[in-house]
């Protein structure tokens, strides 16, 4: 741990984390729009659901490891390492043109956040006091967000303007500017050690922090209907007529930018429990709103309110993670809540996939068993208070 600073939010390594965060966020979220025309283009349609869900399956896989190596190599290495895999398949997107190869590609991609993010939340709690951990999260929340928002924006303009190949580079090159941030960054791990093939060897005990398992259970339910909306909404908006089909995730960033920085402060006040309560509602509203939407402005209010959702539920489900996890274990913790939340997104990808199988008609469907999930998460939450009171 380093000192405690007069203002310890913001300083110069949290300005730069969380500029980092922006970038690395940008690079691979720009690509998300366009992916599923461009499987399409190559003959591999009925494979739309395995675009990110190959993507999580990796970073989940590789989520123990990191958390490892978080623990004992360092934080800075760790998210230099997710950055280096975003900047070198950006190059390698164009090279391996034909549908075998693209789906490589996703599973070798999908180790950039298994790898970075759980370095950066453990980075993160180390510079920050743990009475502002929720604010914290949440400032460094909404700059990765603000990542997600002009990601697809710029992406589907340069797809449009462009074409495929240099929206590839174009990703590369934000992965080696949130590279060369880290290279500024100091170390705030003080046991670090060499890195030696035995760290690599994960026993049971290392995969999943149990005292974290709350967060994560609420975190998997959570984000199925992110995965989704990300193999639905680009098809969604096109059947809509909207031309830049990155606009649904610029609005529902924008809504969350907005709500993230409230939010952090509030579950640091009033409780991580009651924010995230109020966090699943809305998600609830947000999807059946999405689901229900036929027109441009419907799918807007839809993206609005995801938006706000997701913006409350981020900040305070990290925070909840971090008050649970043990110091010396920090990287454990945050790998199984990101082991969570990848395995919420692929398996809501992967299901979306297949049941959708480019019939539009679908999808309104879809987003209400998605709904159904924030339900089954608000009931676990309540029911874990009541069995705490008994």
């Amino acid at each position: 741990m380093i000192t405690k600073p007069s203002h310890p939010i913001y300083n110069i390594h949290f300005g730069l984390v969380c500029l980092s965060s922006l970038l690395f966020s940008a690079s691979f979220n720009m690509l998300i729009p366009e992916l599923p025309e461009y499987l399409s283009s190559m003959g591999g349609a009925e494979y739309k659901g395995l675009i990110i869900a190959l993507f999580t399956l990796t970073a989940g896989i590789s989520r123990p490891f990191s958390g490892r190596l978080t623990d004992t190599m360092g934080r800075v290495p760790v998210m230099a390492t997710g950055s280096i895999v975003c900047f070198v398949c950006g190059f390698l997107y164009p090279v391996l043109s034909t549908v075998s190869g693209f789906l490589f590609l996703r599973l070798l991609h999908g180790f950039s956040t298994g790898f970075k993010p759980t370095a950066t939340a453990a980075y993160v709690a180390d510079i920050i006091p743990r009475e502002r951990w929720g604010e914290a999260l949440g400032l460094h929340g909404l700059c990765f967000s603000t990542g997600m928002a002009i990601g697809p924006a710029i992406g589907s303009s340069i797809k449009l303007y462009f074409s495929m190949n240099i929206l590839f580079y174009a990703s590369s090159l934000f992965a080696l500017l949130s590279i060369l941030i880290l290279l500024n960054m100091k170390e705030t791990l003080k046991d670090k050690e060499r890195f030696r093939f035995s760290i690599l060897k994960i026993s049971r005990k290392d995969i999943i922090a149990v005292e974290v398992l709350p967060a994560a259970i609420v975190t998997f339910l959570s984000y199925i209907a992110y995965g989704a909306i990300l193999t639905l909404i680009p098809d969604w908006s096109q059947h809509m007529g909207i031309e830049n089909k990155g606009l649904f995730f610029m609005v529902y960033t924008i809504a969350s930018l907005v709500i993230r920085f409230i939010a952090g402060k509030a579950s640091d006040q009033y409780g991580r429990i009651r924010v995230i309560n109020i966090g699943l509602v809305l998600l609830f509203v947000s999807l059946a709103v999405i689901g229900y939407a036929d027109t441009f402005t419907g799918l807007m209010i839809g993206s609005s309110i995801y938006g706000i959702a997701t913006g409350i539920l981020s900040p305070a489900l990290n925070a909840w993670t971090v008050d649970m996890s043990h110091v010396d274990h920090r990287g454990k913790a945050m790998a199984t809540m990101y082991i969570a939340l990848e395995a919420g997104i692929g398996l809501g990808a992967l299901c979306a996939g297949w049941y959708y199988q480019d019939v539009i008609a679908k999808i309104p469907i879809i987003m209400y068993t998605t709904a159904v999930m924030s339900v089954f998460a608000l009931v676990y939450m309540l029911l874990r208070k009541r069995s705490q009171l008994t």
